[in-house]
């Protein structure tokens, strides 16, 4: 609802600092905290971004393949990002659905975040924490926590990331997640990606395993 009326926003609203942005994209597979989404396979996603003041909603839908008939995520989401000196906080919800689910799956789900990014020289450093009271498959609550970082080398148009995340469940199955890699801005809104991630949880099966995934992402 928030991107429909975002679409339908009169010329006085896009003056007091509304804005609308578009992403779509390609990866070579679909990894969310070290796992694979899409059994290994490529992925396509689309997503539209609505930002007014320090407020933001967004939708963004991909392509899954659990084994069982889902075949589609879309994610809905909102929150805050109030400015404290140098840091950003981000405080939000989001929703996470699954279309052609299994019945009785219970695939889909909320999840809350509380982040902080601050920049140092042509270097962002930030760290989250998001909750579940009731994760995916309702399997109880679930706590994600995440440090990352990401560096501009200056005078190019490269940069270096990664991140170190754990995933916690209330049931058996935790595992910590790590990813680094590197991106190149081919324009001001199309952006190639290079990443390596893996988990010490690989006895849990191949999509735990670790991967080289290549991606192509444009904003307009």
């Amino acid at each position: 609802m928030a991107l429909l009326l975002a679409l339908g926003a009169s010329p006085a609203l896009a003056q007091e600092g509304l804005s609308v942005d578009f992403n779509l994209g390609a990866a070579s597979d679909y990894v969310f905290r070290g796992a694979s989404q899409t059994d290994e396979d490529p992925q396509v996603y689309g997503g539209a971004d609505v930002a007014l003041g320090i407020g933001y909603a967004g939708a963004w839908v991909s392509n899954v393949d659990f084994g069982n008939g889902t075949d589609a995520e879309f994610d809905l989401y909102a929150g805050i990002q109030p400015q404290v000196g140098a840091v950003t906080l981000d405080l939000g919800a989001l929703y996470y659905g699954y279309l052609d689910q299994p019945s009785g799956s219970h695939e889909d789900y909320w999840e809350f975040k509380a982040a902080a990014s601050m920049p140092l020289g042509p270097a962002t450093f930030g760290a989250g924490v998001f909750w579940s009271p009731e994760y995916f498959g309702k399997t109880g609550d679930a706590l994600y926590y995440e440090a990352n970082a990401e560096v501009t080398i200056p005078q190019t148009k490269l940069s270096l990331s990664a991140a170190l995340g754990r995933q916690q469940f209330e049931g058996p199955g935790d595992y910590t997640t790590w990813n680094v890699g590197v991106g190149y801005a081919l324009t001001d809104h199309v952006g190639l990606d290079l990443r390596y991630h893996d988990t010490d949880a690989h006895e849990q099966g191949k999509l735990y395993d670790g991967r080289i995934v290549g991606g192509i992402k444009l904003t307009f």
